[in-house]
């Protein structure tokens, strides 16, 4: 992948679960009417600045696996994989 998300942007491979009935049929992905939650940091920005100016640095490191909100980002999709670009205040815990 060759994308470099700018500032204070992520982004991420949404983690995708494969969704079983309960009868056991494996349900494709576009039966889920959800977003992903969960997902991997492929690529960070370098970071947003302060009023001074100075760079505050990402909290998140890529491979980090991550909890962000539902709506939040802007779905991509990359060599045929679908990517979220979020900003990093949309990342509310890292797992």
């Amino acid at each position: 992948m060759n994308l470099t998300p700018l500032r204070d942007r992520v982004i991420l491979e949404p983690k995708v679960d494969e969704a079983k009935s309960k009868g056991g049929v494996i349900l494709p992905e576009t039966a889920s009417k959800e977003r992903p939650h969960e997902g991997t940091v492929l690529a960070i920005g370098t970071g947003r600045r302060n009023a001074k100016g100075d760079v505050i640095p990402m909290q998140v490191r890529k491979g980090d696996s991550v909890i962000f909100s539902e709506y939040a980002g802007t779905e991509i999709e990359i060599e045929g994989k679908k990517h979220i670009i979020v900003k990093e205040d949309d990342i509310l815990a890292v797992l």
